[in-house]
């Protein structure tokens, strides 16, 4: 297993659990690529105009998840932070407002249950909000949970299930052999029967012998700490066009996030910071009187259809590809350990796999190339 973020951790886990023998290895340690700066939001329905199979899969790792937490819990004994307190996206216009609406009656119709609030019913809501905003659409199923708590629980629950850690320790090609696949390390050479790459936004850093790279990219995300003033807390996740809001039962509050197409630059920017906390006040004025924990930096995984790449490799066997989760790697953290499991041990393939399979990316371009020929041809 090549990867130790969330993604990374939860497949080890499974295949821990099914009786695999499991090695993970991580350029760093467990946790701090982009898992470090997740806020851990389970918000599948969030932006429900963008049906279609993000959603789909997002819809069913939700559901694995009240599970998913007990086992990790119950083979630990952690705690590890999970609320489905519900999420409350605002508009403070017309346009919004009225995507809004479309977005309570296409959920309605999907069978989820949601309520699409007016101005004053959101603020009766969360008092916190701006009284700018004119609605809001609850989704109750919704909630977060502690993305930095789950990934210790998970590198805790595998490790009880024989699987072994090597951090830091840097992977730079995979290369099939008669035995396997061998993978070069800063540590030297290792060999699995089956390579799983769950690198994020290093997956296509990693040399892989007789394949083209996966086009993953990194998308730098700001996160923000903050310490909550006293007084009444708030109860659920707080969405707005210009940031989101997940509120600690310890008092504290998290802010995100910044997309930056940045390449790999991981540092912290004034730009960001202020982008956030002026969105956040803007939402919540409440957060005026916050204090300032601490910002996170993670890269994320993207793609360019913003889906995940989960499936085998075309050419080279045994090698299982689990990368590109982008800013939904805490929630398909369950589905993605299950559908590559099942892979592992040649379970019927899941047809949500047909949207995430690696190949596409080699089909997209072969169509653009095939169109570039006969746009040439036209041309002579």
């Amino acid at each position: 297993m090549v990867g130790g973020g969330v993604i990374g951790c939860a497949v080890a886990y499974e295949l821990g659990r099914r009786g695999a023998e499991v090695c993970v290895l991580d350029r760093r340690d467990v946790g701090l690529g982009a898992t470090q700066a997740s806020a851990g939001m389970l918000a599948p329905f969030i932006e429900a105009e963008h049906a279609g199979p993000l959603r789909r899969l997002g819809s069913r790792s939700l559901e694995l998840y009240d599970q998913f937490v007990a086992d990790v819990v119950g083979d630990t004994g952690d705690s590890v932070p999970y609320e489905r307190c519900g999420t409350i996206e605002v508009a403070t216009d017309a346009v919004s407002s009225a995507r809004l609406e479309r977005a309570a009656n296409e959920l309605s119709r999907a069978g989820v249950h949601c309520r699409l609030l007016s101005g004053s019913e959101a603020v009766a809501d969360e008092p916190h909000l701006s009284q700018r905003v004119c609605a809001a659409l609850l989704v109750p199923a919704h909630g977060f949970v502690g993305a930095a708590s789950l990934t210790a629980a998970l590198r805790q629950a595998a490790a009880r299930h024989g699987v072994a850690f090597l951090t830091p320790c840097a992977v730079t090609r995979l290369a099939p052999t008669d035995a396997g696949i061998e993978a070069e390390t800063d540590r030297g050479p290792r060999l699995g029967d089956v390579v799983v790459l769950a690198a994020g936004s290093w997956s296509g850093q990693v040399e892989v012998e007789h394949e083209t790279p996966i086009p993953v990219r990194p998308v730098r995300g700001q996160l923000l700490r903050l310490r909550w003033p006293a007084g009444p807390p708030l109860t659920k996740v707080v969405w707005s066009s210009g940031c989101y809001v997940v509120p600690w039962r310890d008092g504290t509050t998290l802010v995100g996030a910044t997309v930056e197409d940045v390449g790999f630059d991981e540092r912290a920017t004034v730009a960001g910071v202020t982008g956030l906390l002026d969105a956040a006040r803007e939402l919540l004025p409440a957060t005026t009187r916050a204090g300032f924990e601490a910002v996170r930096v993670g890269l994320r995984p993207g793609t360019a259809d913003d889906l995940p790449v989960v499936g085998w490799s075309h050419a080279v066997p045994k090698l299982l590809y689990a990368t590109g989760h982008y800013r939904n790697g805490v929630l398909l953290a369950p589905l993605t350990a299950r559908l590559v499991a099942d892979l592992v041990f040649d379970a019927t393939p899941d047809p949500l796999l047909d949207a995430l399979t690696p190949g596409r990316f080699e089909a997209a371009s072969t169509a653009v190339a095939g169109v570039q020929v006969a746009a040439g041809r036209t041309r002579s």
